[in-house]
Order: structure tokens, then sequence, then C-alpha cells
């Protein structure tokens, strides 16, 4: 068991740091209002603290999982970060969904101070946050993610390290690009479908278990069918995440044009108004 500090108990966040605690680990939490760290050590146990540099002091692990590159920077090296207090020896492990560029500079600070940084983004979204049952992609040095993996696993089902630091963030990237094509492909179909006058959930049940089948298509047919959208990651944070994907592909030269595209329809559904809809809300932009 281990002593480790959370940071950012946002909707993954923080059934995160409440795997962690239930694993045995001790576990201190940080959240910028700080009453939700309050009700999370009333429901989990552990410790709350008023700033991150208070959550880090004596950590083995420090975890973040904040909005941005910016929210990440803030809590980890501005006033009262946690890299004011990260110990020698400790990891801090962000699993943030960030640029590749901010997890090797957060690398070299904490290199700097004799510690560890892995760059850890999760997919699996709130529900596999709240069951323990995230993918974890990973970046750096391999004797720190040897450490670390024990530890992250209480709230993951899979944890893979893909290379040197940024690789995990560049990997989450992969991750959002397929995700993208495959749900503008599955709500073209829906709409499709309910134009030409079938039932757009029979025809999924059909076609589901053949060559079409995907996750996006087990889980969101039938409230996309539905027409409700809040049962998942949100257009803001895809369109957040989208942006890094096309300014990481602009820097290496890759080409992205569905992605590109895929972007451009989740602007019209923000205009529409759904910014906090679920990501499978492309479909609306549709009817």
């Amino acid at each position: 068991m281990a002593k480790c500090a959370f940071i950012g108990l946002g909707v993954m966040g923080y059934p995160m740091a409440g795997h962690l605690a239930a694993k045995g680990h001790e576990v201190t939490v940080y959240n910028r209002t700080h009453a939700k760290a309050e009700a999370w050590v009333q429901q989990h146990g552990g410790h709350a603290a008023l700033t991150p540099a208070a959550a880090a002091e004596g950590a083995e692990f420090v975890f973040a999982c904040v909005g941005n590159d910016d929210d990440l920077r803030s809590v980890s090296i501005g006033e009262g970060g946690a890299f004011e207090t990260l110990g020698e020896g400790a990891v801090f492990v962000d699993n943030t969904t960030a640029s590749a560029e901010v997890a090797r500079e957060l690398h070299a600070h904490a290199a700097e101070k004799g510690a560890g940084f892995i760059d850890a983004p999760v997919s699996g979204g709130q529900a596999g946050a709240e069951n323990g049952a995230l993918t974890v992609m990973c970046g750096g040095d391999k004797a720190e993610y040897d450490r670390a993996e024990p530890v992250i696993m209480g709230f993951a089902k899979a944890c893979k390290l893909m290379g040197p630091s940024g690789a995990g963030q560049v990997t989450k990237m992969v991750n959002q690009i397929c995700i993208a094509g495959l749900v503008q492909g599955l709500s073209e179909g829906i709409a499709f479908a309910e134009k030409a006058g079938l039932d757009p959930k029979e025809v999924v049940a059909a076609i589901s278990k053949g060559a079409a089948g995907s996750w996006q298509m087990e889980n969101r047919y039938e409230t996309m069918a539905d027409d409700e959208f809040d049962h998942g990651f949100a257009v803001d944070w895809m369109r957040k995440d989208l942006a890094i994907c096309l300014g990481h592909a602009r820097e290496i030269g890759a080409s992205l044009p569905v992605t590109a595209l895929v972007d451009q329809f989740y602007g019209e559904v923000q205009r529409m108004g759904g910014n906090r809809w679920d990501t499978s809300s492309l479909v609306k932009r549709l009817r």
C-alpha cells in the first residue's frame, strides 16, 4: 500500500481516487472547490488538502486529473503546486488528457527534483472510472512506470507503457481520432435508417454483431435513437481533445481529414447549445 495524493475530483477523478482508497492506499485529495474534497473524505476516508502542494507532501505517488494543459501546469508547477513538495523518488502520474508537449515539460521539471513523471491519460469515460475499468496509456521511464503500474491498476482494467515521455498522450490522441470517425459513422447510419423508415434500434441490433460493430454502437445506439445525450464525455471536452490531435498532426505532418471534419461538426453541435451533451450527439445535426 502506498501514500498517494489525488489532485482533481471531477467526474473522472472523484471515483478514481475512491478506488485507490478502496484498495487500501492512504489518499490525500485536493480539489479547486474544497467542499468537494471534504465530501470525498466523508465518503472514502483519507484527508483533504487546501493546496496541491499540501496534498503532495510526503506522497509516493501524486495523481492528477484536471481539465487541460493550463490547469495541469497550475496544479503542478504553479504557485502552491504539487512540485513544490514533490519528494525525491516520488512519481507524478498525470491522468489528464493533455498535450505531449506539456508531458515532456513536466517530465523534465520532475527529473530536476529527482522525481518521476508519467503521462497516463485514460479511456473509458465516467462509467469506466466509476467501475474501476479504465484503460490507461502511459509515457515515461520504464523504472518509474513499473513502480506506478500496480497502483494505477487500482482504477484500471488495462495499463501499458507506450514509450518515452509524451507517448501516452500521443496514444490518447489516436484513441480520440478513432472515436471521432466511429461516432460520425454511427450517427449517419442511425439518421439514414430513420429517414428510410426503419426502426434504428432494430437495425443496429441486427448489424451490431457483425463487421460494423463497435463499443460506440453497443453502448450508445439506444440513447442516440431516443435523442438522449447525457450519458458520457461532453462535446466541449471532445473538441478540446480534437484540437490537441489536430495541433500535433500539424507538428508532425500527419493528415487527419476525417478528424478535422468531425471537429467542425462538433462545432455545429456547440452552436445548437450542445456543449454539455455527450459525444454521440453528432446525430442531432443530421435530424
